[in-house]
């Protein structure tokens, strides 16, 4: 593989040149017990088999990364830690099976999810997801997920969760919240669907499916918040629940801070000058948003920008707390000197950063 001549902000963990026609997809990282640092991407587009995902390891605080192997059958996966051992939950390939794994030595070996009983959590219907949060609440281990309606993109939301003593490679663990359409008559009839659920405990204490919502018309972006019942049997959705939420057109990730509640994300802010590019491609610049309540949410921090959109994009990032920062992984698309991402969606690389201090550096 040719090597970049030309870096992107941040660690580089990853370089695929567009000549491939494989495409960096759904980063994820995870800070292990140990301190070291796990990612992964898989790859997608006409060059890749939409069933791979690489596995990386930083023992130096991100300053340098491994690749330590490479999944097959694995795709849209997040990773979680849970009772100290390393989890991976997604589809074995696009719009296929729900799957989880499980390492015991840090990302270096995986169980093979073979059957209901080692991983398969369910097997039949087209099943759709991102790296998305995992949430321990009420006893339970709670992730967004959505399937898909005869192969149309038209998502269903609705969450999965399992107890927190369970084991959770047994499909029998799992509970499905009923699965909810979304309605093209919402929005003034500009709703074009809901994806990449967020698993988000509520100030009420009750779970909460925060999706991002394909809206074009102008005006704002916004994002879905879909109720889940204690029990994690039912989901419900109010057109009240829609809340502008720059970004939102695109993916996001939300945690909740353990110092004090507040809610965090990173998102794609239409830049200025940028207002009139189709928003679910404006992906060139990365902020830092929080929220008291899930519903006003306000920009802390530009983090990433690029002006040139059409082949730049910091997108999809996934990213945990560490102590008073944030370490994050970005599908980044940017120049390399062997003629630069194929489009902004269409990444070449995946990238770490640190938001150092985020608490502390407000919008001026």
């Amino acid at each position: 593989m040719a090597s970049y001549t030309v870096s992107p902000p941040g660690v580089v963990i990853d370089h695929v040149p567009a000549t491939t026609k494989a495409y960096v997809g759904s980063p994820s990282i995870v800070k292990l017990p140990d301190g070291a640092y796990v990612a992964t991407h898989d790859l997608f587009g006409p060059g890749s088999t939409y069933s791979a995902t690489r596995v990386f390891r930083s023992t130096d605080d991100g300053r340098s990364w491994a690749h330590v192997l490479t999944l097959d059958d694995s795709f849209w996966g997040g990773l979680f830690v849970h009772r100290q051992t390393l989890y991976l939950m997604g589809c074995i390939g696009q719009f296929k099976s729900m799957v989880i794994r499980k390492s015991t030595d840090g990302g270096l070996t995986w169980s093979d999810p073979k059957d209901s009983k080692n991983g398969l959590i369910r097997d039949e219907g087209r099943y759709h997801t991102a790296p998305v949060p995992v949430v321990e609440h009420d006893g339970r281990l709670w992730r967004a997920m959505e399937d898909e309606i005869s192969g149309a993109r038209e998502f269903r939301a609705f969450m999965v969760s399992a107890g927190t003593d369970s084991d959770l490679l047994d499909a029998e663990s799992w509970t499905t919240s009923t699965r909810l359409p979304g309605d093209p008559s919402l929005l003034s009839g500009e709703f074009g669907g809901w994806l990449e659920g967020n698993a988000v405990v509520g100030q009420d204490g009750h779970m909460v499916d925060i999706l991002r919502v394909d809206y074009r018309k102008g005006g704002g972006e916004y994002a879905a918040i879909v109720r889940i019942s204690d029990d994690g049997r039912e989901s419900s959705f109010s057109p009240d629940d829609f809340v502008l939420f720059p970004g939102g057109c695109k993916k996001f990730t939300i945690r909740r801070d353990p110092v004090d509640g507040t809610y965090w994300t990173l998102s794609n802010m239409v830049a200025d000058g940028f207002e009139e590019y189709n928003v679910e491609r404006a992906r060139n610049l990365l902020v830092l948003m929080k929220s008291s309540d899930l519903r006003e949410w306000s920009v802390t921090r530009r983090v990433l920008y690029h002006p040139q959109i059409d082949n730049h994009a910091f997108q999809y990032v996934d990213w945990q707390f560490d102590g008073d920062d944030l370490i994050v992984v970005s599908r980044t698309a940017h120049e390399d000197g062997l003629g630069g991402a194929h489009t902004q969606h269409d990444a070449n690389f995946m990238t770490f950063h640190r938001v150092d201090q985020f608490r502390t550096t407000e919008a001026g």
